[in-house]
């Protein structure tokens, strides 16, 4: 489905509240002036490969979980090399609320709407408190609140709670994965808000097959999106429990939804070798029906793909377990993130227990061949240092730069899972660090000169989630 294609098959409120935020009827979004201040999107996939490095990154820090009674802030922190303050915070928007769990968060547009729409506001979720903040981010270390959408405001009209995954359309709206309902039970579903930043309502038109909900992508050149699983907000609230598995609390599923009809087309059961699928990529070629996800618990990532007309997926990669002094069980490696660099050629995961990150050629997608590992931490032996301070944790969120040479990190997971596993962290903070990628042979290189202590900050320890740029990434935009 082309973009025309695209845009036409969308209904005609949508489009019409689309063009008015285009022709400037709301003041904040139709200043032109504005807007060539606005952060670039990408016509096309090597557009977005050949644009200037990225000079800032953006990171939540998170208070939830730890002795600091205080908001969740955005930091913003420095990573152009040239700049003396490089390797620093050099912003902090603090929210207006304690206790949201600020976790995965995206843009009121990316590259789907090329020449339509404009990055330019940060969508930002708390994951515990509902709340999904409208942050101005046209100064990227001055950020400024645009708006903010409660919890309960969301729960009342939709009936859905703990906002997870963010992305734009090419028609101006937001979609959000919504893990649970208003009282935190599963399935949850996928709220919608419009270009004025206003509750449109649920996406999906029938649940029906639908488990649990996690992080989700659209092709709609194939007219298809992809869901996974994690599990209920009742359930993942009170820490990892092995019962819970066993009774069946976790997910093992990936979803295949019609995205003209919004429903389910077809389930992919992958069992225990699939449990609890996480963060799932396509491809960014939009013409492709390759993708991989990785499977947190299991410690595997699958590769799907469409032949003769249905989907089907694979184990392509699996990571054994550890037998670990002072565990009751072998600890797994825990794949907790996945990235695709832009060109589609390398993939590249963290395994949060374990304390690696791996770098594959995906060249065939079906046979991924490992190019590249480091050890940053974890608790199965390799707990490198850096300086006089240890590297509390192991690696979880990743980012990519958009010429794929680049790969950032950060160590924080979820609050209850932290202290669960790396009970230190609430009192150390977490850390950001960079690593060097060989885009022609392959392999990976600790940047030494970089190096972000959230144990650091000026009102206490802190922990960092996920990674975003002003100009765009590797997990946030989407060409149709």
């Amino acid at each position: 489905m082309k973009r025309r294609e695209f845009m036409a098959g969308m209904t005609a409120s949508t489009i019409a509240g689309g063009m008015a935020n285009l022709r400037g009827d709301q003041p904040d979004h139709g200043d032109h002036a504005a807007h060539a201040e606005c952060h670039p999107t990408y016509a096309t996939i090597q557009d977005a490969i050949n644009s200037p490095r990225e000079k800032f990154a953006f990171v939540p820090a998170i208070y939830v979980g730890t002795k600091q009674s205080r908001p969740d802030y955005m930091a913003t922190v420095d990573v152009d090399p040239t700049s003396p303050t490089y390797s620093q915070v050099v912003g902090r928007f603090s929210m207006p609320n304690i206790g949201d769990e600020l976790h995965h968060y995206g843009w009121n547009a990316c590259s789907s709407c090329h020449g339509e729409g404009h990055r330019r506001y940060l969508v930002v979720p708390g994951l515990a408190s509902g709340n999904i903040y409208i942050v101005d981010a046209v100064d990227p270390v001055n950020l400024k609140l645009h708006k903010t959408i409660s919890g309960a405001e969301i729960a009342r009209q939709t009936n859905l709670s703990t906002p997870h995954t963010v992305h734009c359309r090419a028609d101006g709206v937001m979609m959000i994965s919504m893990l649970g309902d208003a009282a935190g039970n599963a399935p949850g579903g996928f709220l919608e808000i419009d270009s004025n930043f206003e509750i449109s309502g649920r996406w999906e038109k029938s649940l029906d097959g639908m488990n649990f909900n996690y992080d989700f992508w659209y092709q709609p050149r194939h007219d298809v999106m992809i869901s996974s699983e994690w599990a209920a907000p009742n359930t993942v609230k009170n820490g990892f429990k092995l019962e819970d598995v066993e009774a069946g609390k976790f997910g093992h599923h990936l979803h295949f939804w019609d995205w003209s009809k919004r429903k389910i087309a077809q389930s992919i059961d992958l069992g225990t070798d699939g449990m609890i699928p996480l963060e799932v990529r396509f491809h960014h070629d939009p013409d492709s029906t390759h993708g991989f996800v990785g499977a947190a618990l299991s410690s595997a990532v699958f590769h799907w793909q469409k032949t003769g007309g249905e989907w089907k997926a694979n184990k392509v990669i699996q990571v054994d377990p550890v037998e670990t002094e002072g565990w009751p069980f072998p600890v797994p490696g825990l794949i907790t993130d996945i990235v695709l660099s832009l060109d589609d050629k390398f993939l590249y995961f963290s395994d949060w227990l374990h304390g690696d990150i791996r770098q594959y050629d995906i060249s065939d997608p079906e046979n991924p061949r490992l190019t590249g590992q480091v050890w940053l931490g974890g608790v199965i032996g390799h707990a490198p240092a850096w300086g006089d301070r240890s590297l509390t944790g192991g690696p979880q969120m990743l980012q990519l730069s958009l010429d794929g040479k680049r790969l950032y990190v950060t160590s924080s997971l979820y609050s209850v899972w932290d202290n669960q596993f790396y009970p230190k962290m609430a009192e150390q903070g977490s850390w950001m660090l960079q690593l060097d990628c060989d885009t022609d042979r392959g392999g990976l290189k600790l940047n030494d000169r970089f190096f972000v202590d959230f144990g650091a900050e000026p009102d206490g320890p802190a922990r960092a989630h996920e990674i975003r740029f002003p100009g765009g990434d590797s997990t946030s935009d989407i060409w149709v």
